[in-house]
């Protein structure tokens, strides 16, 4: 099956009401999409256990999705929250000595991750997501299209205002 918005969806919904042989399916495609969402942003050794971890919080959280919404935003919603958890953990476990000022090329990437989505917290939930899947994900227009449920037109008009917010609000820090 195609890992697609509308499939995903009736899936969902079909897993929803109860159908085993849907949700055996959702979680095989949603693997496949959490694999290849994960692979961009952490290490190879580090994907199935997250991959795992997401679809455990998907499956606890099947009852809060609603099928008058796009069923992709809220799945990437939650693999953002379990990838950030991830970043979360691993510089806990980070331990810099006494005095010690520098900080490595990784934690910086996280901190710089972490200040990205805190800024994406203060637009318009349109223009975040728009701007997370094309700037971000590197999704196209038409795709970004389909999993916002906007036109494409208004894809671009988001991506737009909210770069030109982003730049607004940096200047201003």
């Amino acid at each position: 099956m195609s890992i697609d918005e509308p499939s995903l969806a009736r899936l969902m919904a079909a897993s929803q009401r109860g159908d085993r042989a849907a949700y055996r399916a959702l979680l095989g495609d949603c693997g496949k999409w959490l694999a290849r969402y994960f692979a961009r942003r952490i290490a190879p050794h580090q994907i199935d256990d997250l991959v795992q971890e997401t679809l455990v919080s998907m499956h606890r959280k099947l009852a809060t999705w609603d099928n008058s919404r796009p069923f992709l935003p809220w799945l990437a919603a939650i693999a953002r929250y379990r990838w950030i958890d991830l970043l979360r953990r691993q510089r806990d476990e980070v331990e810099l000595g006494e005095g010690d000022a520098a900080v490595g090329a990784e934690d910086e990437l996280v901190h710089a991750r972490l200040s990205l989505d805190r800024m994406l917290t203060l637009l318009p939930a349109g223009q975040a997501q728009a701007i997370t899947l094309v700037k971000i994900e590197g999704a196209s227009i038409a795709e970004a299209s389909r999993i916002c449920g906007q036109s494409e037109a208004l894809v671009k008009v988001n991506i737009h205002r909210g770069l030109k917010k982003l730049a607004q609000l940096i200047e201003s820090e």
